[in-house]
């Protein structure tokens, strides 16, 4: 009898396993740290082996956790960090270089080329994407011109590309599949979000051959099978979805207009647009969201670069704090932000700003100002970054948003939801089950395979925790989004 579904949920920071049951629950847990790597300003690497041996490790720690055997996992379903660009030997599984964080801002100037040869509006309409040092592609061509020998391995077709997704599948099946998910390919900057191909106009623009690229696949259909020489081996590889996009289906938004924000390294706002794309007027993304079966749902997507990293920042950078758990009791501690405002610009601004040479910019300093009022202003920023993306969705959209469903990390800090509550003058939904990226994972890798029969089946599984609802005088609302305003405007550098 299966039991279990297991979900990897490959994050930014840290590497995690979590064993899910029928009913939706987790069971067991494993996360292990990994290491961020910085060799220039504006720089962010990871190891990709270190990626892989983490992911392995807490996979099988969690699974002996739940006394799960391969007889009893059902299958396995994958949810990553995107964007974040790997690019290996084939021959012998090896990376060529560190792989290059999403947060990585190194080809800012060569994106600038692209805007300059007015190539911007023929990337949006294929790829529903803003030119940026955000996505894959132009990641991908910097290795290829900046590693001895890349590009004529290349050319000889030995490179394989991968976002985090197709890296853990090779490795989880042996090397067998090169694939990955259209929710992760549509963050490449190289993948056509309408005729759902690699786009070889695109590949020819930033000179990659189409031998380096997966094949792309749904988000719930089994990729391959475990060979890795472990206790799971044997069981199905069935479910893929990028972690913002994985969220979504996790939060069970799966009717149109419904939306989730997700408080990680990064704050992710995405809205389910159903079966047509929306092309936005107001900066923000169209993506896909999730493919099941012969059926495509796309989003729309804010994306905000710095959230809960701001928070490590005043740990490691600042030294305020010893833990992250420990900012919320500190910006409690003062009743304001006593006039301060953080704008945590520290990899650029995202959505809907895309300003990649933007720093991060604290305005409102006096000889009163604490440890507390930063934190509490960095903490705000997080939400008044949210509050500009609610309000870009809406004119796209043409709707104003009902409530506001919430996951990942910060969602857990009750100071920001109703902060959040207040600004956006909405009700803030927190879930029984805050890790909903790695549920979603675990629902679609367990669709695929029969664990669970159908959606409305495992819709009925979501419930609310607690819900914020507005407390904050209008005029005080009034006063803070104005001030917020103004420290935007000295951030911006365009």
């Amino acid at each position: 009898m299966k039991k279990y579904v297991v979900a990897l949920d490959q994050g930014t920071s840290s590497s995690r396993a979590i064993v899910f049951d029928h009913d939706g629950n987790g069971v067991a847990v494993s996360q292990k740290e990994f290491t961020q790597y910085f060799p220039q300003a504006g720089w962010v690497e990871h190891d990709a082996l270190e990626i892989w041996d983490t992911e392995f490790s807490v996979m099988l720690d969690a699974a002996q956790k739940a006394g799960a055997s391969a007889v009893e996992v059902a299958a396995i379903g994958i949810t990553n960090q995107r964007e974040t660009t790997i690019v290996w030997d084939a021959r012998t599984g090896k990376p060529i270089c560190h792989a290059i964080v999403w947060q990585d801002r190194r080809t800012s100037e060569f994106c600038d080329s692209l805007k300059e040869r007015g190539l911007v509006d023929m990337i949006r309409q294929k790829t529903g994407l803003i030119v940026d040092a955000y996505f894959s592609g132009t990641k991908i061509r910097w290795m290829l011109e900046n590693v001895p020998g890349a590009k004529e391995a290349a050319q000889a077709g030995q490179l394989r590309f991968g976002t985090v997704d197709s890296w853990l599948i090779w490795n989880l099946t042996g090397g067998k599949a090169h694939v990955t998910d259209v929710t992760n390919a549509s963050r490449t900057m190289l993948f056509n979000i309408h005729t759902l191909q690699w786009d070889q106009e695109l590949l020819d623009l930033l000179g990659i051959p189409v031998s380096m690229m997966p094949k792309v696949l749904s988000c719930s259909e089994v990729y391959g099978t475990v060979d890795c020489g472990c206790i799971l081996d044997g069981v199905p590889v069935s479910g893929a979805a990028g972690d913002q996009q994985s969220a979504l289906f996790g939060q069970m938004c799966i009717e149109p207009g419904s939306v989730k924000n997700t408080y990680g390294t990064g704050c992710f706002l995405l809205m389910n647009c159903g079966e047509k794309p929306i092309l936005s007027s107001n900066n923000l993304l169209t993506t896909i969201a999730w493919k099941i079966g012969d059926k495509v749902t796309y989003a729309l997507e804010g994306s905000i670069f710095v959230a809960g990293s701001v928070v490590q920042w005043l740990r490691d950078g600042l030294g305020i704090i010893r833990s992250s758990q420990e900012v919320e009791s500190l910006a409690a501690s003062v009743e304001d932000n006593g006039g301060v405002y953080f704008v945590p610009a520290l990899t650029g601004l995202g959505a809907p700003y895309w300003d990649q040479y933007a720093k991060g910019t604290i305005v409102g300093i006096t000889r009163g100002t604490t440890a507390a009022h930063i934190a509490r202003a960095a903490l705000e920023g997080i939400a008044f970054q949210t509050m500009d993306i609610v309000s870009a969705m809406e004119k796209d959209a043409g709707v104003k948003l009902g409530s506001l469903k919430v996951d990942g990390g910060a969602s857990r800090n009750n100071l920001l939801m109703q902060f959040q509550s207040d600004i956006l003058d909405t009700q803030v939904v927190r879930p029984v089950v805050t890790e909903t990226t790695a549920l979603g994972a675990a629902y679609l890798a367990g669709l695929a395979v029969g664990f669970w029969e159908s959606l409305e089946h495992i819709s009925g599984q979501w419930q609310a925790e607690r819900v914020f609802t507005p407390s904050m005088p209008q005029e005080q609302v009034a006063k803070v989004k104005k001030d917020w305003a103004e420290a935007i405007g000295r951030t911006l550098t365009k």
